[in-house]
């Protein structure tokens, strides 16, 4: 391996071998998504000896990378907010897990398109610039437009507040998650349109401010207004992209984990977690049932799967696991088809900027009608360029360019072939997913007839393909559903009833990078627990590597 290509490789972690496992970890971390990398890298520096254990071939979770017929492709990092601030939080919760090694770079000033049937509207990075453009297209809703903007920064701003609870004892957190409703404004306990329609009667605007419900997987009427607001305030600056790709996030982590004395293995599925009289000691994995024992575990596999597949029978009802889970459902499945074309995403036309295409302004409507019609008329089809949006992709990958197109999807669909082996799914599954291309190829087609002399290789990914790989439930690309009945659920804590056992990642916050992020730090404090400050001192005295040796 050359020295270039070891600096670009997309395959991050150890291989799992028994002779490289220490005798006992302070912490084992089950699932190296974000919330578990973010988890294991913060107690690393805090001194912990830890081991994060990963399923895949490589680590990372949704942020990880693959490879094939020389393209390369993220699987669910398309853009990230806030992180071009220097000293917004998530920039510096990356900088101390990173070591400062991760870097961003800005997407288009236009980060978001959104096509309603014909018309397009552009979210457009900046308050003011936001504000503006939404202006231009609805001038008789100048009003409802800026007290939007200011109510989706009020909401942001009480975050903290609403999940604070996350890093306290499970005791005292579920008692102030029962408090909350004193604490933030009442709009954080109702459905993005129950909120929206205060503000406005136009349909046509309700559907453009709601047109990144795709990235948390509910529409309007479903979902938290919590979590959209969360969102939209996320990009409302601006979005960007890590330099050299997605599987950057974990890359640089990982050196920081390991640096500190950690191990992240890979092909290392655990089968269930270990619980004895005084709670959780470790683990056995599926492979020749090793079993690997620690202070503390902490899973980032996700609530439902921990709760139902991880433990057994028997430790769910001793500890009435059941209790957490009743309010909550697993999260929308989805289809994402993978395109690689030849030639640059210059000389193609490319933008970084994602495109959002709905058939009209009903989202709810159409959602409803897509799951009742088991068709292909797709309620919501995401378009995303990473070569374009990588400084670095034409040095990794001269001439050539890839696409990804996301669209939601129903599990029954694929329900007779649960159990198979992927890629050994017969010819029928085949035929569907070569339908399914088609609809999808049709839509980026339709924004750029330029790429179909150029495409080169395609290949779809199911809901079993996300099982086979993120090993969850049903495919569901969120963890579970970001409901209103979901954020009242006092339950769902870091700390869970086990003791020993901790849960890190999206469902103790929120879906999206920075929410499974921000889990991490707070399962880090509540698992210090009396030292939890020393999380806190952690993120703010850390300084970037050239600046430690300054006078």
């Amino acid at each position: 391996m050359t020295a270039r290509s070891a600096r670009y490789t997309v395959r991050t972690g150890t291989r799992f071998r028994p002779r490289l496992v220490a005798g006992h970890y302070d912490v084992i971390v089950v699932g190296s998504g974000i919330g578990g990398l973010c988890t294991a890298a913060l107690l690393a520096k805090l001194g912990k000896r830890v081991c994060v254990l990963e399923q895949h071939y490589t680590a990372g979770g949704y942020t990880h990378s693959y490879t094939r017929k020389g393209y390369e492709w993220d699987v669910g990092v398309h853009y990230i907010g806030e992180v071009h601030k220097p000293h917004s939080v998530l920039r510096r919760v990356f900088d101390v897990i990173s070591d400062g090694q991760l870097q961003w770079e800005p997407m288009d000033a236009v980060y978001d398109r959104i096509v309603i049937g014909e018309r397009m509207y552009d979210f457009r990075a900046g308050r003011r610039e936001f504000t503006a453009e939404l202006i231009r297209h609805f001038p008789g809703e100048a009003q409802a437009i800026e007290r939007y903007v200011e109510l989706i920064a009020q909401v942001s701003r009480q975050t903290t507040k609403f999940f604070a609870g996350q890093a306290m004892p499970r005791a005292l957190g579920s008692l102030y998650a029962r408090t909350r409703k004193l604490l933030v404004s009442g709009v954080c306990f109702k459905t993005t349109r129950e909120v929206l329609e205060t503000l406005t009667t136009n349909q046509e605007l309700i559907a453009v401010l709601t047109g990144q419900w795709g990235d948390y997987g509910l529409p309007p009427s479903q979902s938290s207004f919590l979590m959209h607001a969360m969102l939209a305030k996320h990009y409302l600056a601006g979005a960007n992209y890590p330099v050299g790709g997605a599987s950057s996030i974990a890359r640089t982590i990982i050196a920081v984990i390991e640096a500190a004395g950690g191990k992240v293995f890979t092909y290392a599925g655990v089968e269930q977690i270990l619980v004895g009289e005084r709670g959780a000691y470790g683990v056995r994995l599926k492979k020749d049932g090793h079993e690997l024992h620690a202070d503390v575990v902490v899973s980032g596999a996700g609530l439902l799967p921990t709760y139902q597949r991880l433990l057994s029978a028997d430790v769910q009802e001793r500890y009435g696991l059941a209790k957490a889970t009743r309010n909550v459902v697993a999260s929308a499945s989805h289809v994402c088809l993978y395109l690689g074309f030849k030639g640059t995403a210059e000389k193609l036309g490319l933008p970084r900027t994602n495109y959002w295409v709905y058939p009209d302004a009903d989202h709810d409507g159409n959602l409803a009608r897509f799951k009742a019609s088991n068709g292909l008329d797709f309620p919501l089809i995401y378009i995303s360029f990473p070569a374009a949006k990588d400084p670095l992709w034409n040095e990794r990958y001269p001439d050539r360019t890839t696409v990804e197109i996301v669209a939601p999807t129903l599990p029954q669909w694929f329900a007779k072939w649960r159990g198979t082996t992927w890629g050994k799914r017969g010819d029928e599954y085949e035929a569907l997913k070569a339908q399914i291309t088609e609809v999808l190829l049709r839509s980026l087609y339709r924004f750029f007839p330029q790429l179909q002399a150029a495409l080169d290789f395609s290949e779809l990914s199911t809901p079993l393909s996300t099982e086979w790989f993120q090993w969850n439930v049903a495919g569901e690309i969120y963890g579970i559903d970001h409901t209103v009945a979901r954020f009242n659920e006092a339950a769902i804590h870091s700390q869970t009833p086990v003791p020993g056992l901790y849960l890190t990642g999206a469902d103790t916050v929120t879906a999206g990078v920075g929410g499974a992020l921000m889990a991490g730090v707070l399962t880090t404090s509540c698992l210090m627990s009396r030292h939890a400050g020393d999380v806190q001192k952690l993120l703010k005295d850390w300084q970037p590597p050239e600046s430690r040796n300054s006078p």
